[in-house]
């Protein structure tokens, strides 16, 4: 509650009580946004704000997400993306007006747009903001002729690096799908019409290329819940890359061996931080099933691969939801610090029977900003020339069919296990 502190880090989970406050209006606002509302929104961080620090609520004059904050801090502009308000603030870009002032009025946030000084509309990606302020441009080492573009959101960036080379066929981009992956995951699927999916963010029409629709679905914790099991074992510690380099190495060796069969028993829902995606439920928890009294860095190896394996079983979780709205996707794009952990991309390929490409760019997230970069300075006449001009190819990785069956056989215990957690829960 202190005047120093005015950030809410998107993965913070106190708004729990809002988001349900907003889902249950019923508000078909909701309808895209999966039909759930998530308290790593906008809106119910918000009503969280006002209810429990009013006096930080009425001393505010500005609302922004991250990227809104970064264009303002350099161009004085006040102007909101498209990709952030639609993405975040349950505004429908596809409406006029976009904005429901009937759901906000619902949830006590009737005020939100005036006290946040929100515009009435966002601006298309890669909207020519002006130049650097004289401030921004001395703090940045940069010239003032710097024009500044309208942003959106890191993940939405990494998806614009990853897909942007389908912007000029956009009947086969509903066959690819972005996977961003850090310490969440975000699993972003295009398409040229609305495919409403329960339980998956979305349509949203604009919010990472102009006239197409996005599907965004996550997982809330995967890097970060395998930092987590480092922390959590006995045999593990501070989740240091050169750890994760030790266990990797370790994993690798240990299969050596046994193959597919290391660590078997062992069962992982891996709802730690909630399940953002294909169920929805930010109250979810994570289950680990075939502990034994084993408590050596083995024991850890075992866990951290199963751990692994959860995290690529759930996003074939995702897949399968996507697919039954239309997709077709049979191409992942990864990109993200999980590229640097050989498990993980290998699990992408075999446990969702999909091809991986893994980009060439070092950062597909900073090749899509500079897509929007270039944009905004003009070299291009529109985001998706930017796009197709400025694609890079990846390298492939196919699934390994004597993989198959095992995995096929771990993703139906994967989906049993969260009816048995449903199941238990459901007990009197």
């Amino acid at each position: 509650g202190e005047a120093r502190w005015d950030t809410i880090v998107w993965l913070d989970h106190r708004a729990l009580a809002e988001a349900e406050q907003c889902t249950a209006t019923g508000h078909r606002a909701l309808d895209f946004v999966g039909g759930v509302m998530s308290p790593e929104m906008a809106v119910p961080k918000l009503m969280w704000l006002k209810r429990h620090l009013p006096d930080s609520w009425a001393q505010a004059g500005h609302f922004f997400d991250l990227a809104d904050f970064l264009t303002w801090k350099a161009s004085g502009s006040l102007a909101r993306s498209q990709c952030t308000l639609t993405c975040k603030w349950t505004y429908l870009a596809h409406e006029t007006p976009g904005w429901q002032p009937d759901f906000l009025a619902m949830v006590g946030m009737g005020d939100m747009r005036e006290r946040g000084a929100l515009p009435e509309r966002a601006s298309p990606i890669g909207t020519d903001l002006g130049p650097l302020t004289a401030e921004a441009a001395a703090v940045l080492g940069l010239t003032p002729r710097c024009r500044v573009g309208v942003g959106l959101i890191d993940a939405h960036a990494g998806a614009l690096g990853s897909l942007g080379a389908f912007a000029g066929d956009a009947s086969t981009i509903h066959r690819h799908l972005a996977l961003v992956a850090g310490t969440s995951s975000c699993v972003m699927a295009l398409s040229p019409e609305p495919r409403p999916t329960a339980s998956a963010w979305g349509p949203y029409l604009g919010a990472v290329l102009p006239d197409i629709w996005l599907n965004e679905a996550g997982q809330s914790a995967t890097g970060a819940l395998l930092d987590h099991i480092l922390r959590w074992h006995g045999a593990g510690g501070e989740p240091t890359p050169a750890l994760h380099r030790k266990v990797v190495d370790r994993v690798m060796a240990l299969r050596a061996g046994e193959g597919l069969a290391l660590g078997a028993r062992l069962h992982v829902v891996p709802d730690f931080h909630g399940n953002r995606s294909p169920l929805a439920d930010p109250h979810a928890l994570g289950v680990i099933s075939g502990l034994s009294l084993d408590s050596d860095f083995d024991s850890l190896c075992r866990l951290y691969w199963r751990t692994a394996v959860a995290i690529a079983l759930q996003v074939r979780h995702i897949l399968d939801m996507l697919n039954a709205r239309g997709y077709a996707i049979d191409t992942l794009h990864v990109t993200g610090g999980h590229t640097r952990n050989p498990l993980l991309m290998e699990l992408y390929a075999d446990a969702t029977g999909c091809t991986v490409i893994e980009p060439v760019t070092q950062d597909a997230t900073l090749l899509g900003v500079a897509m929007v970069a270039a944009t905004a300075a003009g070299l291009y006449p529109d985001l998706s020339s930017a796009c197709t001009a400025m694609a890079q190819a990846g390298a492939a990785c196919l699934p390994a069919p004597a993989a198959r069956a095992h995995f096929d056989r771990d993703y139906r215990i994967h989906v049993l296990m969260q009816q048995q957690r449903a199941a238990l829960e459901a007990i009197a």
